[in-house]
């Protein structure tokens, strides 16, 4: 691997290597070692989440070495570079059409895609729903047992390479139409209920005690979450800009699967 990264990484300082056989090829071995979840863009290592960067760049490089091409399914037709995954039987996954992921995106056997999209790079775990016209964009991460609810918008995140992607750790249930972008974190029994907006620059403000506690681009672990707003100056007067407030911690002691139901009752979080 350190003979392939090393192209990869020479081809990222001088695009005209990408004319070269073996980075070519090296370009194309990453990316399928990615595809079959063999290699990561980003993962957990001694409890701390790394960016692999040559992971990165490949994936980025992997767009000039494709030619435009028509594909078609059925009646329906395609015109793109990236090709689409293939033989979910013998990956163990559940399709529904009409969900499509690309090539380069790793989907664990066991799960399930409602009529969904996931971008060349993402890496979705077993058990996982990604449930109707939800997308995980370019090289999000997404753990075990995670329940993506309709509509969805998990954020792809390409450059600068450096840059952690979206994660959403194991067990956490995002609401419906709930788009999480720009390399947000929600970590491991997040509970984020209906139409929350989380960016880089969202505020996250715990209002569980006297005073507030305020994080930007995590969630804490077991947190509920819901939609909210804080008041901001401009120079034409205060308006309302969007915020997620933790509402409430999910309870460790409940089982994984009903704790999410008793998290949304407790709190009042609509799905």
């Amino acid at each position: 691997m350190k003979k392939i990264f090393k192209l990869v990484d020479a081809a990222w300082e001088n695009r005209e290597l990408l004319q070269d056989d073996k980075t070519r090829k090296a370009i194309f071995k990453t990316v399928d070692l990615i595809d079959k979840g063999k290699l990561r863009v980003a993962e957990q290592i001694k409890g701390n989440w790394e960016v692999n960067n040559t992971a990165k760049k490949a994936v980025i490089l992997y767009f000039p070495l494709q030619d435009m091409k028509k594909m078609r399914a059925g009646d329906l037709e395609f015109y793109d570079k990236i090709p689409l995954k293939k033989d979910y039987d013998k990956l163990r996954i559940r399709v529904v059409p009409h969900a499509v992921a690309r090539y380069g995106a790793y989907i664990s056997p066991g799960v399930i895609m409602m009529p969904s999209y996931i971008n060349i790079g993402a890496y979705v775990d077993k058990s996982t729903m990604i449930d109707t016209w939800a997308t995980v964009g370019s090289c999000a991460q997404i753990g075990k047992r995670v329940h993506l609810s309709g509509g969805v918008g998990i954020g792809g995140v390409l450059e600068p390479v450096q840059a952690s992607p979206v994660i959403i750790e194991d067990d956490c249930f995002i609401g419906s139409r709930c788009i999480i972008v720009e390399g947000v974190h929600i970590m491991k029994e997040a509970v984020i209920g209906a139409g929350v907006s989380i960016t880089k620059s969202t505020k996250i403000i715990d209002v569980t005690s006297i005073e507030p506690i305020e994080y930007r681009g995590v969630v804490p672990s077991r947190s509920v979450v819901i939609p909210g707003t804080i008041t901001k100056k401009f120079p034409a007067g205060k308006f309302q800009v969007p915020a997620a407030l933790i509402i409430g911690k999910r309870k460790a002691s409940t089982d994984l699967k009903t704790s999410l139901n008793d998290a949304l009752r407790e709190f009042n979080v609509t799905i």
